[in-house]
C-alpha cells in the first residue's frame, strides 16, 4: 500500500511524546512543519509532564492506540515525510517499524532520542536492540547525538574524525544516510555535524549559538528536515535548510520558565 495523497500542501506526520511544556516532542514538531508551510499530523506515543527544568512523568500509549493515530492519518490524509522522535520502549517500536514497513511510509527520518544530550539513557536496551534491528533499516536519514551515535557504532566520540568513522559504521546498519549531530560535542566541534550518504561523507557547520535555551533542538532538527522532504527538496539540501532554521531558531530562543527554554520556532514573528 502507497500513501495516498489528497492534500494539495505536503503533508509531513510525527510520530513521538508530548511535551507538556511546549518546547519538544509533537509540539516543537508542528510548530517546524507549519513554519516550513508543510500540514503537520501527529501521532502520540507518549504523555509527558515536563516543563524547562525537566520530566516529572511520563505515560505511554498503547501500541495499538499509536498504530491507530498512524493509519486514521495515511489512509485519509496521505503524507510525503514521516518522522519518528521519542517511541519510548520496544513494544511501541515493533509497531512503528511494521507499519512503516506495510505502509511504505516515505521520507522516513528517525531521530532515535536513546540518550539525551548530556548522556542519560532514555530508553532500555532492548527497545535500542529493537531500534536498530526493526526501525532504523527502513530509515532515510537516522539523527543520532554524539551519546546515541556512540552506542550504534560501538565506539567513544572525542573528534571530528571519531564523528566521520561512527557515521559510516552507523550507516552499515541499514538507513539510507546518517546525520551525525555534533550539539554535544566539546569545543570548536559543538554545532559540526557529519552527513554520510553512500561513498559521500560531508562536514556540515554553522554559526555556533551562546544560549542556554536549546530545548527541542533534536526534535526541531529532524522535524525540519522532514517537513523539506514533503516539499520535495533532496536530502542533501534538506538538511543544510534545517541546520539553518535551526541556528536562527536558537538566535531567538525563548527566555521562559526557570530552567532551559526552547528554541524560538516563528523567529520572524518574535
Amino acid at each position: 500500500m502507497s500513501p495516498i495523497r489528497n492534500s494539495t500542501i505536503p503533508v509531513a506526520l510525527t510520530i513521538a511524546g508530548s511535551d507538556s511544556g511546549g518546547g519538544a516532542g509533537i509540539q516543537a514538531d508542528l510548530r517546524t512543519f507549519a513554519f516550513h508551510k508543510v500540514h503537520g499530523t501527529s501521532a502520540l506515543t507518549c504523555i509527558t509532564a515536563q516543563n524547562t527544568q525537566g520530566v516529572t512523568r511520563v505515560d505511554a500509549l498503547s501500541p495499538e492506540a499509536v498504530v491507530a493515530q498512524v493509519k486514521a492519518v495515511v489512509e485519509d490524509i496521505g503524507v510525503q515525510a514521516v518522522k519518528t522522535g521519542m517511541l519510548l520502549n520496544q513494544a511501541i517500536i515493533t509497531a512503528i517499524a511494521r507499519q512503516a514497513a506495510e505502509l511504505h511510509l516515505p521520507n522516513l527520518v528517525v531521530d532515535p532520542v536513546m540518550v539525551s544530550r548530556t548522556g542519560a539513557q532514555l530508553i532500555a536496551d532492548e527497545a535500542i536492540a529493537t531500534l536498530q534491528q526493526q526501525l532504523i533499516p527502513l530509515a532515510v536519514l537516522l539523527t543520532p547525538n554524539r551519546y546515541e551515535a556512540q552506542i550504534l557504532a560501538g565506539r567513544e566520540i572525542l573528534t571530528l574524525e571519531d564523528m566521520k568513522d561512527a557515521a559510516q559504521k552507523i550507516l552499515q546498519l541499514g538507513s539510507q544516510a546518517v546525520l551525525v549531530k555534533g550539539g554535544g560535542m566539546p569545543g570548536e566541534l559543538r554545532g559540526v555535524d557529519v552527513l554520510a550518504m553512500g561513498d559521500r561523507l560531508e562536514v556540515l557547520q554553522t554559526e555556533t549559538i551562546d544560549t542556554q535555551d536549546t530545548h527541542g533542538t533534536g526534535c526541531t532538527l529532524s522535524a525540519a528536515i522532514a517537513a523539506n522532504l514533503a516539499r520535495g527538496i533532496d536530502l542533501f539540501t534538506a538538511v543544510q535548510l534545517a541546520k539553518t532554521y535551526v541556528t536562527c531558531a536558537l538566535q531567538h530562543a525563548l527566555r521562559i520558565g526557570q530552567g532551559q527554554g526552547p528554541v524560538g520556532h516563528f523567529f520572524p514573528l518574535l
